[in-house]
């Protein structure tokens, strides 16, 4: 396949990134991400196991699949915490490509403080870590980010966990034409539509936990996840017609049928 996602001197044949948060037990992780498609799944080291092998690791339950771990710093609200932590999983695990969150609000609207955001990026980068940062949807830092060292940025669609699907759409456009890494959109997908409509706007891959989890049957809203956003991306590729004011017929009227 000759679209891959390249974000650093990685390489994905899917471009639907999941998570690994809220899920009522490890099986059911992976039972979704392997029905999603996706080959790369992202973990809150903070919050679940993946550095601890005398404890219930998910690592484990991915050791037969082509999944690669995702490491984020949520619940990091500095610079320095999330360097540290993420200094301290490469040591654990040897993983060097991290999505790279720092929160800003941690009580309402879970939105990033991208000035610790680009400053961390900047160190992780130099460091030799593949950084995907999530941030807001706003071009100017999207472009920051990229000269900081970031290989992927990732704008939220809507406030984390929200559902409320992509609320600026030309926000995505506009930070889609700011920079040359790829643009992932990044928290607020809440069914399968939205995801294909992000991956209309030209987003080059999405990532989404909650509407999967969170679902009454996330195996198969999992299964919806992928198929929209191979659906969005070939829609992107093939180009929408112009949008006009009034009808325009579908067949041809030269030579019609004269009555």
């Amino acid at each position: 396949m000759s679209d891959v996602l390249k974000i650093g001197k990685y390489e994905f044949k899917s471009r639907l990134i999941v998570g690994s948060g809220k899920y009522p037990d490890f099986q059911t992780t992976r039972d979704a991400t392997l029905a999603s498609g996706s080959e790369m799944i992202t973990v809150a080291v903070r919050r679940v196991n993946i550095t601890n092998p005398d404890e219930e690791n998910l690592m484990d339950y991915f050791k037969d699949t082509n999944v690669k771990f995702l490491p984020n710093s949520a619940g990091c609200t500095t610079a320095e915490e999330a360097i540290t932590l993420f200094r301290l999983t490469r040591e654990a695990t040897g993983i060097d490509l991290i999505k790279l969150e720092v929160i800003g609000d941690t009580q309402k609207t879970l939105y990033p403080d991208v000035i610790e955001t680009i400053k961390a990026c900047e160190v992780l980068a130099k460091d030799g870590f593949t950084v995907m940062a999530y941030t807001n949807d706003d071009p100017i830092i999207a472009k920051r980010l990229e000269d900081a060292g970031a290989a992927a940025v990732m704008p939220l669609a809507a406030p984390i966990g929200s559902g409320l699907g992509v609320q600026n759409r030309y926000n995505v456009v506009f930070v889609r034409e700011a920079v040359n890494v790829p643009v992932i959109v990044d928290a607020g997908i809440g069914q399968a539509s939205d995801a294909a409509a992000a991956m209309e706007l030209g987003a080059d891959a999405v990532l989404t936990n909650t509407a999967i989890a969170q679902a009454k049957d996330p195996i198969k809203m999992a299964e919806a996840m992928k198929h929209a956003v191979i659906a969005g991306r070939l829609s992107y590729l093939a180009g929408r017609i112009p949008k006009r004011p009034y009808a325009t017929a579908s067949s041809p009227v030269d030579g019609m049928i004269q009555f």
